[in-house]
């Protein structure tokens, strides 16, 4: 029998309150399985296979696309607390009674706020390349990095801009994932609309208004965190996922040498054996 990987799982969908959820699952073997939420429009087919299937050789594994991105139907959120809250319908759809929960960039934002008004859903958290509400360099994204994430027709060099170093060997490690994340040819997810990149930049720019005092907001975070980040990210400073490790209380980091915003994509390998063992 042939093993499903990223590139083969079939997408599925999921009602719940009015919404066609798209989402795929992979995997076997751990205590619960691990949800993974995407980044800014994001969909099902933007994860790295090589991150994806590592693992998954381990741990049931379950990508979703949030409402009115990419396959999913329904209204896109406009602020984080509503795409939290739309993230747990889905995990309530799917009768999941207990997660992992890895957030990557906004996937992050959502995922502290399930942790903080649903502590009981969460038992293990995974922060990579996100930040905390109201902290420092929040408010939106420097003028040459919105440029990039917020093009009409994305292509690979807006990505490489954004989610790589700006080094030679950084850009290489980004050519080289966005060879996995061409190589599925069938049935690949939609492509998100400019409607949810819209809705997403609201959330995104709702969520960094500085704010101070939301920073206490992550004491009551309960579950063991792992926080993952690039040494030198322009899109979320990488000085913002060592206010949160201070901040959490359980929480441990680790910081990826000349990696940028997606530091998860250019050490798949390496990563998937961090959280694995996090996990485990």
């Amino acid at each position: 029998m042939s093993t499903v990987t990223h590139r083969t799982a079939p997408t599925q969908f999921v009602e719940a309150e009015g919404v066609r959820y798209a989402y795929r699952r992979l995997g076997s073997g751990g205590e619960v399985p691990l949800v993974l939420l995407q980044h800014f429009t994001g969909n099902l087919d933007n994860w790295d296979p090589a991150l994806v299937d590592a693992l998954a050789a381990e741990r049931e594994v379950i990508l979703v696309d949030y409402p009115g991105v990419a396959s999913s139907t329904g209204t896109p959120a406009t602020t984080i607390a509503e795409m939290a809250q739309q993230m747990i319908t889905f995990t309530a759809a799917l009768k999941l009674e207990q997660i992992d929960l890895l957030g990557f960039s906004i996937g992050g934002f959502a995922a502290q706020d399930m942790a903080l008004i649903r502590p009981r859903l969460i038992r293990r958290l995974v922060l990579a390349g996100t930040g905390p509400k109201g902290a420092p360099g929040m408010h939106g994204w420097r003028k040459d990095i919105e440029t990039h994430a917020r093009a009409e027709v994305p292509t690979g060099g807006d990505l490489l801009y954004i989610f790589f170093a700006h080094t030679d060997t950084s850009q290489a490690k980004g050519k080289e994932f966005l060879g996995r994340f061409m190589a599925r040819t069938e049935g690949r997810d939609t492509p998100s609309s400019l409607a949810s990149r819209d809705a997403q930049y609201d959330a995104v720019l709702e969520w960094g208004i500085p704010n101070h005092s939301a920073l206490q907001r992550l004491t009551g975070i309960q579950c063991p965190t792992l926080i993952i980040q690039g040494d030198g990210d322009l899109m979320i400073p990488t000085k913002a996922s060592h206010l949160m490790a201070g901040l959490i209380p359980d929480a441990r980091i680790r910081i990826y040498p000349d990696a940028a915003h997606a530091s998860l994509f250019q050490y798949p390998a390496e990563v998937a054996k961090d959280v694995n063992e996090f996990l485990a």
